[in-house]
């Protein structure tokens, strides 16, 4: 008789808490094999394919297009062969067939009624062996009837009096929260978990809860101004997904990061000529990008103040030796952000295999969380879009980035005479409480001299 197997939602690193599922790969009653990804999931990394570690028919799928589910929470369940799943936990989850669970015969019935919890990967400690995790939200099958009131007295099985319960102290309510950023931004935004109604699994607590409660303080104030406007007929898209993740993400940069931005022109004629030498040679191709994230890479060493990050909790300032270069990418659902690792040790050659490499993903979608995560310094070209110049929001918790207008010929002052240039402006935004101003203003001003006289890479390098 086949085992059915259930398949829940992994840890997918990154301190992430679930997922949206985008598409099913499978339909119920499909044969999967081991490893098949089953379902495509955009987390507030990546879209990325989970793959299931069992082989047979699929009896079960959880959660529709569009649904979020929680790590932890089913997924599927197959149906797998005896010779290949074995027994699971001493026994046979219900199928969606109706068919009974087979439990050992020594196993209590509040046992068999109910699952045991395990803590998601990463959090918490196992508990100890035997112990069975407290579900929250509604009651079991095994529920504890309440307590009665205390000074009441207990009525006895034949009717007598019995003596009046001991006073027993008041236990608070149990929040069924499990991830620390759901606490963390509950508290930040003031918002009552003990009032809120869970989403997830057995009454959990969601982002999702908590987002909407903040959603719900917001709009209260303008209710009654809507009911009296007129209907204007705008369509309302729901931030959800990597768009959401991003949205999240430039919010809490804008309202943590004291930032200040200072800008300068150059002349980027000398720069683009020595991409034409370069490029006229055998070998791979060398974009402007890949210069320009040769450039940070020294200029970051000259000024390693810039390669940093604040401590979460403020008190200090991390310095990181490797630079880990992010730079702005377009993909099929918007703005990404790459991460070449150790581009200090790259080669121009290798910085642009890289960065084409990553480029490439991202218009695919296929970029995974490693790959756009742990960034220390960002590179920003906007001139892709054709405009000059920009006032980025900081990547956060980084403290800087690097951004580049358009390669445009303009007239220029050059050698005391007037004269048609390739310029570009560049702006840097930086947290301010990593540096001075003069910190800042010398690596612009450095970047901006590589940029118009290349050679001074070679006394750097």
């Amino acid at each position: 008789m086949p085992v059915v197997r259930e398949f829940r939602l992994p840890d997918l690193g990154e301190g992430l808490t679930g997922a949206e599922v985008v598409r099913w790969m499978v339909e119920v009653g499909d044969v999967i094999a081991v490893d098949q990804p089953v379902v495509e999931v955009e987390t507030a990394k990546a879209v990325v394919e989970v793959p299931c570690p069992y082989g047979g028919v699929v009896t079960a799928r959880y959660g529709g297009e569009g649904e979020e589910i929680a790590v932890g929470a089913p997924l599927v369940t197959v149906a797998v062969a005896p010779a290949e799943g074995g027994a699971l936990d001493g026994g046979v989850l219900d199928g969606p067939g109706g068919a009974s669970a087979a439990v050992p015969a020594d196993a209590s019935a509040d046992a068999s009624a109910a699952e045991v919890e395990r803590p998601l990967v990463g959090y918490g400690v196992a508990e100890s062996r035997g112990a069975r995790r407290r579900r929250v939200g509604g009651a079991g099958p095994a529920a504890v009837a309440a307590p009665a009131p205390v000074g009441a007295a207990a009525v006895s099985a034949a009717g007598a009096p019995a003596a009046a319960a001991p006073a027993v102290p008041a236990v608070p309510a149990v929040v069924p929260v499990i991830s620390p950023l759901v606490r963390r931004l509950a508290r930040e935004q003031g918002v009552d978990l003990a009032a809120l109604t869970g989403s997830g699994p057995d009454g959990l607590i969601m982002r999702a809860d908590v987002e909407r409660a903040v959603a719900a303080k917001v709009a209260a104030p303008a209710v009654t101004a809507q009911a009296a406007a007129p209907a204007a007929g705008a369509d309302v898209v729901p931030l959800r997904g990597l768009r959401k993740a991003v949205a999240d993400k430039l919010s809490r940069s804008h309202r943590e990061i004291p930032a200040a931005t200072c800008w300068v022109d150059a002349d980027a004629t000398e720069l683009m000529a020595l991409r034409r030498q370069l490029n006229a040679t055998a070998g791979p191709k060398v974009s402007v990008l890949a210069l320009l994230a040769r450039i940070c890479t020294v200029a970051l060493a000259r000024f390693p103040e810039l390669n940093s990050s604040v401590t979460e909790d403020g008190s200090g300032i991390l310095r990181h030796s490797a630079v880990h270069l992010g730079f702005a990418a377009q993909g099929e659902r918007g703005l990404v952000v790459p991460v070449v690792r150790d581009a200090q040790r790259l080669s121009t050659e290798q910085l642009g295999e890289e960065l084409g490499r990553l480029t490439e993903s991202a218009r695919k979608g296929s970029l995974t969380p490693a790959e756009l995560t742990g960034g220390t310094f960002t590179l920003n070209n906007y001139g892709v879009f054709g405009v000059d110049g920009s006032t980025p929001i900081l990547n956060h918790p980084e403290a800087a980035m690097l951004g580049v207008g358009r390669i445009v010929a303009k007239p220029w002052v050059h050698d005391g005479e007037l004269a048609v240039r390739e310029v570009t402006q560049l702006s840097f935004t930086f947290d301010h409480r990593v540096c001075d101003g003069g910190t800042a203003g010398g690596f612009l001003r450095f970047v901006a001299d590589c940029v118009e006289q290349p050679g001074m890479l070679l006394r750097q390098l």
